[in-house]
């Protein structure tokens, strides 16, 4: 078992309200901008720091962007998706098969283009990545839903293609040959620390033959659950891949 910690030091300027769907301040704020902000300028900029934000919780509030009254706000928002690397971007950037705006037009093709590229990598490793559960009680439902989202994304860019919930054995196997790589199951906890932070624990097995291969724990402190979870997520996955030497 490997256990690594850091101090997570966060500063916050901006207030959001309750009823704001998205876990991160900073993307709902942004967010906010972009759909709400009254200068197509402002609301230009918004798309592209979103884009360049790194985060899965960036991509609703660009998907509905694509539907801007402003053509510098589409093609500014098309570009972002593809550089925010989401594949979900793909179905929202098909669906705009009607726009008019050759910048936008040119925007979304670039971004189709990027998009299918990653879809259609070859994959390094095949991974089935379990539900992730929360043991210290701290963290909500919609926290967890966006810490794996944040675990998917760092898999498909580490080169892995992910399991289907509920894959039969027989059906794992065929796709581990066909692809010609390893597979994984993971299985994650969230456990409180004793100095009030919080814990990542990740199991690593065989997949599907579950034969344990061990597990990796890091742990932060110093900020709220979500932004401790925001930084672990994609950490924690980097460990795994380091500590069980997948083939990347």
């Amino acid at each position: 078992m490997r256990c690594s910690s850091f101090l997570l030091l966060v500063s916050m300027c901006v207030v959001v309200s309750p009823a704001a769907a998205q876990v991160d301040v900073r993307i709902a704020a942004l967010s906010r901008q972009l759909g709400q902000g009254e200068d197509p300028q402002a609301r230009s900029k918004a798309a592209s720091t979103l884009g360049a934000s790194d985060d899965p919780e960036a991509l609703p509030p660009l998907c509905e962007a694509l539907k801007d009254p402003s053509e510098a706000v589409r093609a500014a928002s098309a570009r972002a998706l593809g550089t925010l690397q989401e594949l979900a971007g793909l179905e929202c950037l098909k669906g705009r098969k009607g726009e008019t705006d050759a910048a936008t037009k040119t925007a979304i093709q670039a971004s189709l283009k990027t998009l299918q590229g990653l879809k259609d990598q070859t994959p390094k490793v095949y991974v089935s990545l379990l539900e992730l559960k929360d043991k210290s009680g701290q963290v909500k439902a919609e926290v967890l839903r966006v810490t794996e989202a944040r675990m998917r994304r760092k898999l498909t860019k580490l080169g892995a293609a992910l399991a289907p919930a509920r894959e039969s054995k027989a059906a794992a196997q065929g796709v581990l040959r066909k692809l010609g790589v390893r597979g994984y199951r993971l299985q994650g906890e969230i456990h409180e620390t004793e100095s009030g932070g919080l814990r990542v624990t990740m199991v690593c097995i065989g997949y599907p033959d579950q034969a344990l291969l061990g597990d990796v724990e890091l742990q932060a402190s110093g900020a709220k659950p979500e932004e401790l979870l925001k930084a672990l997520a994609p950490r924690i996955i980097d460990e795994a891949a380091d500590t069980f030497e997948w083939e990347l």
